[in-house]
């Protein structure tokens, strides 16, 4: 038994030894890279230099943003059009033998299933109410929080409040609130707080809040309102501290006070800020995942586009279906991230 232990933890420490040597050759062979590109960027001269300056400063940009984005994508558009089910399944010959496990091109069949599959529909569906409600009432609750600390002198530990579940894991999150959503019989001792909150306000028969639809899918958008709550907070809040004083000083002088200023004054002069911190929320929103699968797995009636694609891809085996799913994921968020980008551009011009 002793020696099997020792046979054991020498093969451990040898695969660790190993894993740990290769990681500093990847490591090493990486910054002598870089001092051989900075030596030769150092010796060059004349007509050589800027060009050879852009290419070392864009070079690695470009080369991680054609592997990491570019290729991916294009490899995930071409699965999408085929009837790939699982992972490294290879396409068919010409003449493929008979029950081969091989895929072949199915045109656009996979994004015609997408949007009249019942389910993917209402996955669709979902996922377009979380990108509704979700960021509206954030920046909603994340800009009245702003204007309160605008207005507050202390405003340290009630910023430190809001904002520290954004520190938070999407997933750490989501077993928070799976503890306040935890539901037990009205008659036995209760553990959920949100249970334990109505009981005792008089509800008597509580129901079971993460299998009761639509109100569990309500109750996941809660988990995600407070995590993105303390960011919209404080981006938000620095905004309305960068309106010039003078400003909000002459549209008080004519008239402009309490709710009138904030609608004429404060709002259009962040509007820029919010149509960001907006789209960003809804970004994060797209990809909910985590709070989807760790609560209820995306059952009773609560997936979205994200898990789906996932069990498409991973669980169920259809790496194809999955892979359309992916693609029109992508193509919600493009259109927001170009958009994003052109408004912190227009937002630095200023």
């Amino acid at each position: 038994m002793a020696g099997d232990q020792a046979v054991i933890l020498a093969s451990t420490l040898s695969d660790s030894t190993s894993r740990i040597w290769n990681v500093l050759e990847s490591v090493g062979g990486f910054l002598g890279i870089l001092i051989l590109v900075f030596f030769i960027a150092g010796r060059a001269t004349g007509r050589l230099q800027k060009p050879l300056t852009v290419l070392i400063c864009l070079g690695p940009a470009i080369v991680l943003l054609i592997v990491g984005l570019v290729v991916p994508a294009i490899d995930t558009i071409i699965i999408s059009l085929h009837n790939q089910q699982f992972l490294g399944q290879r396409a068919c010959p010409p003449h493929p033998s008979p029950g081969f496990p091989c895929y072949k091109g199915v045109g656009l069949a996979n994004y015609r299933y997408d949007f009249t599959d019942s389910y993917t529909r209402s996955t669709l569906v979902h996922t377009l109410g979380w990108l509704i409600i979700v960021p509206t009432v954030t920046v909603a609750v994340g800009l009245l929080a702003a204007l309160l600390m605008d207005r507050m002198r202390h405003t340290a530990v009630p910023k430190t409040l809001i904002f520290m579940p954004t520190a938070i894991s999407l997933v750490g999150g989501s077993f928070t609130w799976a503890y306040v959503y935890n539901y037990i019989e009205p008659s036995q001792p209760q553990t959920g707080l949100l249970s334990q909150i109505v009981i005792k306000l008089g509800w008597k028969n509580p129901p079971n809040w993460l299998l009761s639809s639509p109100l569990n899918l309500y109750l996941e958008m809660i988990i995600l309102i407070w995590i993105q709550a303390g960011f919209a907070m404080v981006v938000l809040n620095a905004a309305l501290k960068a309106i010039p004083e003078d400003v909000l000083e002459a549209a008080r002088m004519d008239g402009a006070t309490g709710f009138r200023l904030f609608r004429s004054v404060q709002v259009p002069m962040i509007r820029t800020t919010l149509i960001v911190v907006t789209t960003t929320v809804m970004l994060t929103t797209l990809k909910a995942f985590d709070i989807v699968l760790t609560l209820n797995n995306g059952n009773f009636n609560t997936d979205v586009l994200a898990r789906q694609m996932y069990a498409d891809m991973f669980v169920t085996g259809q790496v194809s279906r999955g892979a359309s799913l992916a693609v029109i994921l992508f193509l919600c968020v493009t259109p927001l991230v170009i958009f994003n980008v052109i408004q912190l551009r227009k937002e630095r011009t200023r």
